[in-house]
């Protein structure tokens, strides 16, 4: 677990020991410029972008944006705890149809080893307190962004025994965090913070560059701050930035409720419910898969998440259909949460089924090093297997019949599929159609990804009596899915 063992007396022993670090009087002059020794916390508002993370909806573009009207972010630099709250709402792309953009209000904490977000309680009364919901994962990349801050990142460099080395323009800064996490920084000629690298951790990319970049300095009354941040992670932006406002040393008190510090993973968890002979849903977390029996092996639809979510997905399917190895992966499409706990799969000997387009981008990806957390692929090196498509698809053992068909015209993403088991009239697809809860009122707006869904089945003359969907609580049938779109049901 992430933690930087950073203590207000460790801190103060480090400035006041400067001379033990390389170029010492360099990183000092940069600690005084930014009023380090004298900062305990931090403040600053801000307007400008966030981008998310894993959601190209192509591989080789970027993540999508989102217009954020307000960005309040608050950091304890001596307890290493942060709140970060956030309104946004989703820029739609030209040429993409998208659901209606909606404000988003995320509301995220870390302090130590706990992350967590503050939001309604499902079926919440208007006016309801938040709860707070543990982010079990979120904890590395909400400590890395506490101390890639410009004073949080001098902090770490002179209570980690930072190394320096004259660069062109300046300073540049390294130390390590705990034996494992690797900082990067650039100070200017003018002792400012411009750039600071550093890597996480995620389960597609591996070791994951977290690049934040800092101009326009300002004396925000009395303490020296960036007016423009710009972050890139893996390879594009996820924050783009103007800052208005900046608050030295207000109170800033972020501490775990105890329901966070308890909590346990449930990414583990997996149930089995029969949808047809020999094809089982499983389910138990808030992404699913499907397992196919063959005649000598079983085919997998969607490998999501994490090498945890896969592990215990692959116990689960071994348990339910034995002796028979999982020859063959069908992954949806390249969004990150559906595509985290594909390299497990390779390990474990199967064939990834995915479209064309998305073969290369696997392979870069999977291709970067792995030494913050190496997975079971990291660690065997086996060679990846790829069977793609860009039509119509057809796995078969002589008696069951998968296909798998391009989803055409959809926005969501450009290289994305559906299944479809024709003897069974099953349906396999992810993020195009969400089914809510059996009592909940239908959407009071079409979703074009759910509209475009139900036009592929009809342009591929699927009969479906029932839709697994990879998200949400139940299995449906087509009438579901033409109500949720306006459509009138087939019996009427």
């Amino acid at each position: 677990m992430f933690q930087v063992k950073l203590s207000h007396t460790a801190i103060a022993i480090a400035l006041a020991a400067g001379t033990s670090l390389a170029n010492a009087a360099s990183l000092q002059e940069a600690a005084d410029v930014l009023g380090v020794a004298s900062t305990k916390s931090i403040e600053f508002s801000a307007t400008g972008h966030w981008f998310q993370f894993g959601q190209a909806p192509a591989p080789k573009l970027a993540w999508p944006q989102f217009d954020v009207s307000s960005y309040n972010a608050g950091i304890n630099f001596d307890t290493a705890s942060a709140r970060v709250q956030i309104v946004r709402k989703q820029a739609i792309e030209p040429g993409r149809d998208r659901p209606a953009p909606v404000e988003q209000r995320p509301d995220q904490y870390v302090s130590g080893q706990y992350a967590w977000n503050l939001a309604p309680a499902p079926n919440a009364q208007p006016g309801a307190a938040p709860v707070a919901q543990a982010q079990l994962t979120a904890v590395e990349e909400r400590q890395a962004e506490i101390w890639s801050t410009p004073q949080g990142f001098v902090k770490a460099a002179l209570a980690n025994n930072a190394k320096s080395r004259p660069v062109k323009g300046g300073l540049e800064v390294a130390f390590t965090v705990a034996g494992k996490y690797r900082y990067v920084g650039n100070i200017n000629a003018r002792n400012q913070v411009e750039r600071v690298r550093t890597w996480i951790d995620t389960p597609v990319l591996g070791d994951t560059l977290v690049d934040t970049r800092y101009s326009d300095y300002r004396d925000f009354g009395g303490v020296q701050f960036p007016a423009r941040i710009v972050r890139e992670q893996g390879g594009h932006p996820v924050l783009a930035l103007g800052v208005s406002t900046v608050k030295l040393n207000p109170a800033v008190e972020v501490s775990a409720p105890e329901d966070v510090k308890t909590a346990k993973s449930t990414i583990g968890n997996v149930t089995v419910s029969k949808l047809a002979d020999g094809v089982y849903y499983l389910t138990g977390a808030s992404h699913h898969s499907v397992a196919i029996e063959q005649r000598d092996h079983i085919v997998l639809v969607e490998g999501p998440q994490s090498e945890e979510r896969s592990l215990a997905v692959i116990a689960k399917v071994k348990e339910t259909i034995p002796n028979k190895p999982i020859k063959y992966l069908v992954n949806t499409h390249a969004h990150f949460d559906h595509s985290g706990g594909l390299r497990t799969f390779v390990d474990e000997g199967a064939t990834i089924v995915t479209h064309k387009a998305n073969e290369a981008f696997y392979k870069s990806a999977w291709a970067a090093p792995r030494t913050l957390n190496p997975d079971r692929l990291a660690l065997s090196k086996k060679p990846a297997k790829f069977e793609t498509f860009t039509g119509k698809h057809v796995l078969s053992d002589g008696a069951r019949k998968i296909e798998i068909y391009p989803l055409s015209g959809n926005s969501h993403n450009d290289a994305f599929a559906l299944v479809y088991l024709p003897a069974e009239k099953v349906l396999i697809e992810a993020d195009a159609y969400t089914p809510t809860a059996a009592n909940a009122p239908l959407p009071t707006s079409v979703n074009p990804y759910s509209a475009n869904l139900y036009t592929n089945i009809e342009r591929y003359k699927l009969n479906v009596e029932q839709i697994a969907a990879l998200h949400g609580p139940r299995v449906v049938n087509l009438n579901d899915l033409r109500a949720a779109i306006g459509q009138q049901s087939a019996s009427n």
